[in-house]
């Protein structure tokens, strides 16, 4: 029996406010997307209440949880700072998402950052606009990471366009463990979780930067990952709040960027690679995707983007270049067909390609622990 969204909000209202309202009729909800026994709304409340509706909102969860037909549910809790506020948030975890937009040039990540529980290594794979391959890209590292013998995880975080289910021919949903956590899916060896499994495909994710940022904090906490050496974050494209802040509230070990080798798209990756310097997030180095194209029937190469322009971006900028990935048929239409090459085809020269690049990555990730006084994450090839 499918859960409909009056179902959803009759539930909610035994659930009580910090002073004791009905949650529904406090003007905190968002809508509630409700259907095929998926449930996901957020509750959007002043910075400065944030500790006192958490309660609120791990009951209204469980409240939705516990309604006939409902497999999995999602409820975000959103901070922001009512206009005229006299301070800033002393919690980076209640600051509104625009505020790390205003830190000061090469301020630290919060103090609050907090890892995943047996993650060994969070790395987001990051482009400054969208259409360069980053999601593509992002798989087959993942991938690649694996077949270098690594446990992977990887995590859709692209919110307002998740790629993950396609990319991977995903379907089914993650199962609920103890009411409380989500069960990620598994598909060629990865652990993947993303929001498209808990939304329809159809369904326009309208949301604010708040919003968003707490949807990806429940996903990095309450999914039981299990042990893993490294999760690959596919992020939103671009450099804004969400992005920001997801660089400041995660403990990325360090970021690839992905661009194509025109100079439109390399401007965008200068701020990509800018933002994550900003807050001192390692920049594992540059993936120059659609570097060529080779025609399938005669042979022969031709540079429709431009060609180079990644490395020497990457030269420019003193950041390693980890690989280019050419423009071409096969690429394209097994990721259509959620077959993607390193896994369907890993003898292929395509899956070379992604499996150099994860060797590179693999390599700069292990530098860049060594180089820090966080513990050091041993890698062996």
């Amino acid at each position: 029996m499918a859960v409909t969204k009056e179902q959803v909000l009759a539930s909610l209202r035994g659930v009580a406010s910090p002073d004791g309202t009905p949650l529904p009729q406090t003007g905190t909800l968002s809508d509630v997307v409700a259907g095929d026994g998926k449930v996901f709304f957020s509750i959007t409340v002043d910075a400065g209440e944030v500790k006192a509706w958490e309660s609120v909102r791990k009951r209204a969860e469980e409240a939705v949880r516990a309604l006939p037909g409902v497999q999995s549910a999602l409820v975000a809790l959103t901070a922001e700072r009512r206009a005229g506020a006299a301070s800033a948030p002393t919690s980076p975890s209640a600051a509104p998402a625009g505020a790390a937009a205003h830190a000061p040039r090469g301020a630290p990540r919060g103090e609050s950052t907090q890892g995943v529980p047996g993650v060994a290594a969070i790395i987001a794979v990051a482009s400054g606009k969208g259409g360069v391959g980053k999601s593509t890209t992002a798989v087959n590292l993942a991938l690649g990471l694996a077949a270098l013998g690594l446990k992977v995880g990887i995590l859709d975080a692209d919110i307002y366009g998740p790629s993950l289910p396609k990319l991977l021919a995903i379907k089914e949903r993650p199962q609920t463990l103890g009411g409380t956590r989500l069960k990620p899916i598994t598909r060629y060896g990865l652990t993947v979780m993303s929001i498209g499994f808990l939304i329809d495909e159809e369904t326009p994710m309208i949301w604010r930067g708040p919003m968003v940022i707490s949807a990806l904090t429940q996903m990095l906490r309450e999914v039981e990952w299990g042990t893993l050496d490294v999760m690959v974050v596919d992020m939103p494209p671009g450099t804004g709040d969400a992005q920001l802040t997801m660089a400041q509230q995660v403990p990325l070990k360090g970021a690839v960027i992905v661009s194509t080798p025109q100079d439109l798209a390399l401007i965008d990756a200068r701020r990509g690679i800018a933002m994550f310097k900003r807050v001192n997030v390692p920049v594992l180095g540059i993936v120059e995707n659609m570097s060529y194209f080779l025609c399938p029937e005669c042979g022969t190469r031709s540079d429709i983007f431009g060609h180079g322009g990644a490395r020497h971006e990457a030269q420019r900028l003193g950041v390693p270049f980890l690989g280019e990935v050419p423009l071409h048929m096969t690429i394209r239409e097994k990721s259509d067909l959620g077959l993607p090459v390193v896994a369907t085809e890993p003898d292929g020269p395509h899956a070379k390609i992604y499996r150099d690049i994860a060797a590179n990555v693999r390599d700069q990730l292990a530098g860049a622990s060594a180089g820090r006084a966080a513990p050091r994450i041993v890698i062996e090839a």
